[in-house]
């Protein structure tokens, strides 16, 4: 599947600092250690919709890490998936008398010119479920040969699920309790109550073909692949084992992320599968969640077609920490959008404060989990010294343009 467009990302001066995350399964904040190449690993969108402000706030979490580590010397070997089958893509295909095919293919264009415009830098590898089929499916024939993976007792349908207990360590991502597991998995996708399960937390691997649906031929019969190890199996043939970050939104720790790491590290017999788990929070419309079943959503689109600047939509998500659920509101847009302008004012000075200090401090507060409000801060406190006179430094204006733009992906 195509990538979008890059963009450069300046050089910057002064001494870069090592990035430290919030791991999920550790439940601490935790250095990263990258080798020469960063592995990144961000689960992408299932394309019956396009980019709503909680994907925004997601993808722009990871283009951070992304931009730090390249910050640090660090080649990126960033790979994201597109879940491009899917039952929501076919209900909605259906629900509005669509080719579920052409649907996914429009969606998946309008997140790519999302991201462009956001300035979020592209994955190495962009990878389709669809394409992915014969890799999946090999995977699975390796779950079954293992006795990681067993067929339902159904004459109709004898779909293909995974052993939850195989590796012995499922629940270290997510850190639940079962209960609050099988509350999460009958919310989310899964299907608890499925009969001829050996428990009611085993995930699906392969869907057999049911009428009416889109179905693949295939060496385990003919149908199409489960969500959780799409994942697994992108992440694997492309980063190995034991990279560096995989992430998500926070709806994605379980059943997702607790099912993708499960099912890779019942492939290979390593753990963990990956260094860090980071998820970032929710992003809420009037008092509550923005979601595609309450009907709140914010399309970044449709502030694009509003003539808003992109640049003011990815200040105003940083003004909140990733890592906290937090609502977006119009106050917040004016926040962003006023803040881009001084901000714009100030690097288009002929001098200014040496930069240096404020250059020092955006990575200092940016490498300690992604410190966004307080980062903003930092810039905000050189900008008002500059727009009040202080200082003659003719380089300062560029310098301060670069480091907002490598750092922060925020376009002067």
């Amino acid at each position: 599947m195509q990538t979008w467009a890059s963009t450069p990302v300046p050089r910057v001066a002064g001494t870069p600092r090592p990035l430290r995350l919030y791991d999920t399964a550790a439940g601490e904040i935790r250095p990263t250690a990258p080798g020469s190449t960063a592995g990144l690993y961000v689960c992408g969108i299932t394309p019956y919709d396009a980019t709503h402000l909680g994907h925004a706030a997601t993808y722009l979490t990871f283009d951070l890490v992304h931009r730090l580590w390249l910050d640090n010397g660090h080649d990126v070997n960033y790979v994201q998936n597109v879940t491009d089958i899917d039952d929501p893509l076919l209900e909605r295909a259906e629900r509005d008398q669509d080719d579920w095919v052409v649907l996914g293919m429009r969606e998946t264009a309008l997140f790519r010119e999302d991201m462009v415009a956001l300035r979020v830098l592209p994955p190495r590898s962009y990878v389709g479920a669809v394409e992915s089929i014969p890799e999946i499916v090999e995977a699975i024939g390796k779950l079954l040969a293992g006795g990681h993976a067993y067929r339902v007792d159904d004459a109709e349908y004898p779909d293909i699920y995974f052993d939850h207990a195989a590796t012995g360590q499922f629940g270290y991502e997510s850190r639940y309790p079962e209960q609050t597991m099988l509350e999460l998995f009958a919310e989310r996708g899964g299907d608890p109550d499925r009969p001829g399960k050996r428990h009611p937390l085993d995930a699906l691997l392969w869907r057999v073909e049911r009428p009416g649906e889109p179905a693949w031929d295939s060496e385990v019969g003919r149908g199409r692949p489960g969500w959780h190890v799409e994942c697994s199996v992108i992440a694997l043939n492309r980063l190995g084992t034991a990279f560096d970050v995989q992430g998500g939104g926070s709806d994605l720790i379980f059943p997702h992320h607790e099912n993708s790491a499960a099912h890779a590290e019942a492939l290979t017999g390593e753990h963990p599968f990956a260094r860090h788990y980071v998820h970032s929070g929710m992003i809420g419309l009037d008092g509550e969640k923005m979601s595609k079943s309450r009907g709140n959503l914010v399309f970044v689109s449709r502030l694009r077609a509003d003539k808003i600047d992109p640049m003011a939509v990815r200040l105003a998500l940083f003004a909140g920490h990733y890592r906290e659920d937090r609502a977006w509101t119009d106050a917040l847009l004016a926040e962003g959008q006023a803040r881009l302008a001084r901000w714009r004012e100030a690097a288009s000075l002929e001098a200014g404060p040496d930069a240096a200090d404020v250059i020092a401090r955006l990575r200092d507060h940016l490498s300690n989990d992604l410190d966004t409000p307080n980062a903003l801060l930092a810039a905000d406190a050189w900008v008002t010294e500059a727009l009040t006179g202080r200082g003659q430094d003719e380089s300062s204006p560029a310098q301060f343009r670069d480091a907002v733009d490598a750092l922060l992906g925020v376009a002067l």
